[in-house]
């Protein structure tokens, strides 16, 4: 990258899936994004953004959020402002969790299951989880930010069978830097 061109500065998370059909309880999906610190970028996140909580500094946003996979498009939505963040973080790990309540699920139970990453217009990342279809959760991207060049993208989807939480706590130990 050259001076004029610093990096990712603004990106957007959208996430999809088809309702449960008749008879059957909800799918719920959601985006999970975890912060971690230049001194510890493997450790516990910083703070993790999701369905009922927000960045503390207005910089990790989500935009929707659907509890059943009912919406037109595109479900649930995160903006995370990579520019806007501290220079304190050096990593931002996003994720898709799948809520364990009332049934016991995984994506080879969700229906037509999907992701897009995009700056603006380009899109960055896309997936149907066709690669994990075991899993209870995914991690499909990790933001990195180098001091000269600003933040890259490291994308590809990681499987986890884990609880949401214990999913939050982990998700940003084994990705790449």
């Amino acid at each position: 990258m050259n001076g004029v061109n610093k990096g990712l500065r603004k990106v957007e998370m959208a996430l999809k899936w088809d309702p449960s059909p008749a008879g059957e309880s909800p799918t719920d999906l959601d985006i999970v994004a975890g912060t971690y610190l230049a001194d510890d970028p493997r450790g516990e996140p910083a703070y993790v953004v999701h369905f009922d909580s927000r960045s503390p500094d207005g910089t990790i946003t989500l935009n929707r959020d659907s509890t059943d996979g009912k919406g037109f498009g595109w479900d649930e939505v995160m903006t995370i402002e990579l520019d806007r963040l501290d220079a304190r973080y050096a990593r931002v790990v996003v994720g898709v969790v799948i809520q364990q309540r009332p049934a016991e699920r995984t994506f080879v139970s969700v229906i037509n299951p999907a992701f897009r990453i995009r700056e603006a217009y380009t899109v960055l990342a896309e997936d149907d989880f066709g690669g994990v279809l075991g899993a209870t959760a995914a991690t499909v991207a990790e933001f990195v930010r180098d001091p000269a060049d600003g933040w890259s993208l490291h994308d590809g989807v990681q499987g986890y069978e884990d609880d949401p939480a214990t999913f939050t706590r982990i998700m940003g130990r084994l990705r790449r830097s």
